[in-house]
């Protein structure tokens, strides 16, 4: 019989002053450590996303502006053109 997983266990070392302050702030939060962490890591997770399209974006922005692409009906004339 397959069984089907949903969570795995994952184990992770820190200092010990790390694992303190971890501590701490997990109760502080009322919170235990493994939803602690998965809220640290979806928070972790969106930052680095957010970063990523803002690097695309002025990576877009100077390529469009190489281009000529300055302004939203610029970009409408290049979708549409041809249609």
């Amino acid at each position: 019989m397959k069984t089907n997983k949903k969570r795995a266990a994952v184990t992770i070392s820190m200092p010990q002053d790390m694992a303190e302050e971890y501590e701490k702030l997990a109760k502080k939060l009322a919170k235990n450590r493994s939803v602690l962490f998965r809220e640290m890591f979806l928070a972790y997770k969106r930052q680095n996303l957010k970063a990523e399209f803002r690097e695309l974006q002025t990576y877009g922005t100077a390529l469009a502006q190489k281009k000529g692409v300055l302004t939203e009906s610029d970009v409408e004339k290049i979708a549409f053109e041809g249609r």
